[in-house]
């Protein structure tokens, strides 16, 4: 027993040192993001989760003498942090998915709820009731189990309902993906516990099965911070820059590949007449709307923020009329988009458009020729009011 809690401590350790690695790269970045901050709690609820599952080994093993007192305290905070971990995660889906910030104070206590009916309803029956929850050699219950996965069953569905929701109404592959990958975690990390109960009871399977999919998550969150902009979630210019060096993406067989330069109409009469945090909603409207429109023309389609308030886009298609179609398809989107958002000012956009030619043409040649014909597009616009 002893060579047991050697190695389950030593891997918990492991894990504890990896997910303190993250973490700490995290809190040393001074541009944390809501998600980023919610990310960072589900870590440390983890590792508090780590500690106090070790504190049981040492109890099952016989380091740590087997009383009614030291049960009760592994197994309550063992409760509590899963719990925890599933409340944080499904608070970090809700922040990914940039809906955190709508909640009022009383609807984020809402959400809480089954975490602290958790934690009062564990500690009212490890203290008055205690003999439902261990059995006479103090070994768990099925009362004790439940405990230790219902919250986290409330919170798990949660996830899913609402990812999967969300993955059905995507427009586009790559935010299908996303809302997919968020409700998986929480499956993922069942199936690691489920494993370690069944099968291997004896190997800490749950801590690597937790950190595997964490530091998934993490390489993928550094990616993003790489290629997206973090205001409108689009495609960067330095990931702009990378696709179009690649001639197996940026010309398909069979395919016309165009580019577009789609600039905002008086953005800085919106700035300078509504403030520059009401400048960044209405950035952020339009790339909903093109994310949008990409997804109903049919065709493949690469969205970028090239600076400010210009976008790029790259059209892979067959017709010559596709790029006036998608053109139509933002531009009702914005005037959509922005009813919905109830804003008192126009959005409006110029939109450019060149075929790039495979024979030889720079990317930059075709960009500039769309960027003039973006302009002279604003220019007809303003004759036209």
């Amino acid at each position: 027993m002893s060579q047991y809690f050697i190695y389950y401590t030593e891997s918990q350790i492991v894990c504890l040192i990896i997910f303190s690695i993250i973490l700490l790269h995290d809190l040393s970045r001074i541009d944390r993001q809501e998600k980023q901050i919610r990310f960072d709690y589900a870590l440390f609820s983890f590792m508090l989760y780590f500690i106090s599952d070790t504190f049981w080994a040492a109890i099952i093993s016989g380091v740590i003498p087997k009383t009614t007192v030291s049960a009760t305290i592994a197994n309550y905070f063992n409760n509590f942090f899963m719990a925890l971990i599933t409340y944080n995660w499904f608070m970090y889906v809700l922040s990914v998915e940039k809906v955190g910030k709508k909640y009022s104070p009383r609807q984020k206590l809402l959400f809480a709820l089954p975490l602290i009916a958790s934690a009062v309803v564990s500690f009212a029956l490890y203290g008055l009731r205690p003999d439902l929850m261990f059995g006479p050699d103090l070994s768990t219950t099925a009362v004790s189990t439940l405990m230790l996965v219902l919250v986290p069953i409330i919170y798990i569905v949660a996830i899913l309902i609402y990812t999967v929701r969300k993955a059905a109404e995507a427009k586009t592959r790559e935010e299908r993906y996303t809302h997919i990958r968020l409700g998986a975690l929480p499956l993922a990390i069942v199936f690691g516990g489920l494993l370690q109960v069944i099968m291997l009871e004896s190997v800490p399977i749950f801590c690597f099965s937790c950190s595997v999919v964490m530091i998934v998550f993490y390489i993928q969150s550094i990616e993003s911070q790489v290629s997206l902009d973090p205001l409108t979630g689009l495609n960067n210019r330095g990931q702009l820059q990378r696709y179009v060096q690649q001639s197996s993406t940026l010309f398909r067989e069979g395919l016309k590949t165009f580019v577009a330069m789609i600039d905002v109409n008086d953005f800085k009469r919106i700035n300078d007449g509504y403030g520059h945090a009401e400048g960044d909603r209405a950035l952020v409207i339009i790339a909903d709307s093109l994310r949008q429109a990409a997804g109903e023309v049919g065709f493949p389609v690469f969205i970028s923020r090239y600076g400010g308030d210009e976008f790029v886009i790259i059209m892979h298609c067959r017709e010559a009329d596709a790029p006036e179609r998608l053109r139509d398809s933002i531009r009702a989107g914005i005037k959509e988009n922005s009813e919905k958002a109830g804003i008192t000012y126009t959005i409006s956009v110029a939109f450019g458009c060149d075929e790039l030619s495979p024979r030889g043409e720079s990317f930059d040649d075709c960009l500039r020729r769309a960027d003039e014909k973006s302009y002279k597009d604003k220019e007809l616009q303003k004759g036209l009011r």
